[in-house]
């Protein structure tokens, strides 16, 4: 198994240096940061790994969508509550879900990138920078 490691070439397509052995060190730190707030343990607790730093990059920007979708979700759901507007209630409901299913869509894809030692940029959330 640590032969497969040293003769596996490292999937770097977000240039940077990442190491097999950073990648193996911190692959559990990097798979954390797609579960909502665990992206807080790798942010803290592998700060000088660059394979989790970049996950945890990833995570963090997920994270700030599903928070901003979940208060603007909220809003507009009591907003149609109010106005008793039921039909456009269940509109936004199935809005609302198939949204929360592209969020867990892109957990799934970020995941799957770390558990493989890639550091490919996710979709939309891969082109912003939030950690240094």
């Amino acid at each position: 198994m640590a032969e497969e490691l040293e003769n596996k070439p490292v999937e770097n397509n977000a240039q940077t240096d990442v190491t097999p052995e950073d990648v193996q060190n911190n692959k559990v730190f990097a798979i954390l940061a797609y579960f909502g707030i665990l992206v807080l343990v790798p942010i803290f607790a592998a700060k000088e790994s660059k394979f989790a730093r970049f996950h945890a990059n990833q995570g963090l920007g997920l994270f700030i969508c599903e928070v901003a979708w979940c208060i603007i979700s909220y809003i507009i759901t009591a907003l149609l509550i109010h106005s008793w507007s039921f039909g456009l209630l269940t509109l936004w409901s199935l809005i609302s879900w198939l949204v929360w299913i592209g969020f867990l869509v892109f957990a799934i894809i970020g995941i799957v990138n770390a558990a493989q030692g890639s550091t490919k940029p996710m979709p939309i959330f891969g082109k912003f920078k939030i950690l240094k």
